[in-house]
């Protein structure tokens, strides 16, 4: 039987580039370019709570990836490699060269190379852990806690569909094959916005990724930053699949459905024309969605001005 070095060197062994020392010694090296300081993120995703076990193992492998370059990308920083831990219960060959191949198309595109890692069989369910390493201008980094009154609110991309194929798949909405055929990807095959992110250097005050639903997510930036924030229903920007759900559905999939990794941040309303530049010079649509006040907590307006009470909740491990 092949031993696990030989599952390695099959599947996760590529050549570094560069000046960078990667899979083979102890410890990866790897050059930090001057005046930078190093960005680091870990996430986990364990099977059955991240993603389903018949999930493409090409997507598994891109988004295992992809949920550590958004944390990047909300940092404003740019990547520089990553380390892979993997706990399996059985090996399958078949499954991790398809996994393999869609953490490395993911890796080159943004120039993330792997550079080091674990594996190890597991009698529970499979779990992956990725590490992910970015350099940033540490006086540019995009942080939670920089958030001004008046600022607007921003959000990139579009909202909603990685929540409603979760509880499509989950049974915890009636089965839908079109609506399905509509929102999936954005659940299995997420797209970090890296380049967003460092366009937004010096542009954005403050920034965080998408990943346990917008309410609860800018509420950490409100929190930072010790401001208050008015948001317009209306505004959000709504994913295709969405049409036709029962309002508090609709309302959960906008405000409180994880898996999106899309840029929530704030900047001055002079800098508007500038930050429709960069979206645009980056191919991300970004919507005005509020705005930053004074005070304490997150109030959102329906189409007539009136604030709408119970706002969903965003995504908790343990609840």
């Amino acid at each position: 039987m092949a031993s696990e070095f030989d599952l390695i060197a099959r599947h996760f062994t590529r050549t570094a580039p560069g000046d960078i020392l990667g899979v083979g010694d102890d410890c990866a090296l790897f050059p930090v370019p001057e005046g930078m300081r190093v960005a680091v993120s870990k996430d986990l995703l364990i099977a059955g709570r991240h993603f389903y076990p018949d999930a493409d193992p090409r997507a598994v492998g891109h988004k295992a990836l992809a949920v550590n370059l958004s944390d990047l990308a909300a940092m404003g920083a740019q990547p520089l490699g990553c380390l892979l831990g993997l706990a399996l219960p059985a090996r399958d060959d078949a499954w991790l060269a398809a996994f393999a191949e869609g953490f490395h198309a993911l890796a080159r595109a943004h120039g993330c190379p792997l550079i080091g890692g674990d594996t190890t069989r597991s009698p529970h369910d499979l779990t992956l852990s990725v590490t992910v390493f970015g350099a940033v201008p540490a006086d540019t980094a995009l942080r939670r806690d920089g958030a001004c009154v008046d600022d607007d609110i921003w959000v990139s991309g579009a909202l909603g569909a990685a929540d409603v194929a979760y509880r499509l798949l989950d049974g915890q909405l009636p089965a839908d094959a079109a609506r399905l055929a509509l929102t999936r990807r954005a659940l299995e095959w997420p797209q970090p916005r890296v380049a967003l992110g460092l366009a937004l250097r010096g542009l954005a005050h403050a920034a965080i990724d998408l990943s346990d639903g917008l309410g609860q997510d800018l509420g950490h930036i409100l929190t930072a930053s010790g401001v208050a924030a008015e948001l317009l229903f209306e505004s959000l920007p709504r994913a295709a699949g969405l049409d036709g759900l029962p309002p508090a559905v609709l309302r959960q999939a906008l405000l409180g459905g994880g898996d999106v990794y899309e840029l929530c941040f704030t900047a001055s309303p002079a800098r508007r024309a500038e930050i429709e530049a960069a979206g645009a010079a980056c191919g991300v649509p970004l919507t005005r969605i509020g705005r930053i006040q004074a005070g304490q907590g997150l109030v959102l307006r329906d189409a007539q001005g009136q604030a709408i009470e119970q706002l969903p909740g965003g995504f908790d491990h343990f609840a």
